[in-house]
């Protein structure tokens, strides 16, 4: 039922976003890349999962820190593909630092990207996936949407609030046809994960191994990383008539995480 439909999946050049993009081109949906990256890189991306999937694959580079990029990348999906079916909303940034020491600039760019992003692209296609009484929202949120950790006062706020928002988007489109849900992710091997691993590692003078067992160990109860590619599952479910009255929910993909 989802082949020929189109996603916008935000942050989906590398890492989650990339791993979810991938899944939805493998069962037939159109995807709106988007995203940080060299230009011929992007470009290399684009035409290998449109080849190898047969669907047509575009990129938007908009800033998701501003409101017309988003607003922009939203009208180049529907003149390009026709409609905005799926909007997953991935993109997100981290800095890490005691709140006394926070800095303000990074607080508030990890809102905007984090959350306000969330907010703006959820609104643009929203009156799209009316027309069709048809849509599904899914946004990537974290375990940190549902406890805290030190040091992560604007990643924990952000992913707090993009639970809110999901709720209160499924209240509003409850009869519209639109679902919209959240996904929490505990650790998520990605290579971003695995430079910051590799870097614990020769910091601490130990195996990349251990390095990765500690990693993972401090906060999950299953000793085992969650991968892009499953998440990218989790989403196709969503979207699936086996969920059409799932909605406002957010479901961790956690390892044990928060069930502790």
């Amino acid at each position: 039922m989802l082949k020929g439909k189109t996603a916008i999946v935000t942050g989906s050049t590398s890492g989650i976003g990339l791993g979810i993009a991938r899944k939805l081109a493998s069962i037939g949906v159109n995807i709106v890349l988007n995203g940080l990256g060299n230009i011929e890189e992007v470009e290399a991306l684009r035409t290998e999962i449109s080849e190898r999937n047969d669907v047509k694959v575009s990129y938007s580079n908009a800033n998701m820190t501003r409101p017309e990029d988003i607003h922009k990348m939203v009208s180049h999906a529907a003149k390009v593909h026709g409609s905005v079916d799926i909007l997953v909303n991935n993109a997100g940034v981290q800095f890490v630092s005691p709140i006394e020491d926070f800095p303000e600039d990074q607080w508030d760019t990890i809102i905007a990207v984090n959350l306000s992003a969330a907010f703006h692209t959820t609104k643009a296609v929203v009156p799209l996936m009316k027309k069709h009484h048809w849509g599904r929202i899914i946004n990537i949120a974290s375990a940190h949407g549902l406890v805290g950790s030190p040091g992560k006062a604007a990643y924990v706020a952000a992913k707090h609030g993009l639970l809110g928002l999901t709720k209160v988007t499924a209240l509003d489109l409850a009869n519209d046809g639109i679902t919209c849900n959240a996904i929490c992710p505990g650790w998520v091997l990605t290579p971003l994960v695995e430079k910051q691993i590799e870097a614990k590692a020769k910091q601490q003078g130990i195996t990349v191994e251990e390095a990765r067992s500690n990693l993972i160990k401090e906060k999950q109860p299953m000793l085992q990383f969650t991968t892009p590619e499953s998440l990218g599952a989790m989403t196709i479910f969503l979207c699936t008539d086996a969920a059409a009255t799932i909605t406002g929910a957010s479901l961790p993909v956690d390892g044990g995480w928060t069930a502790q």
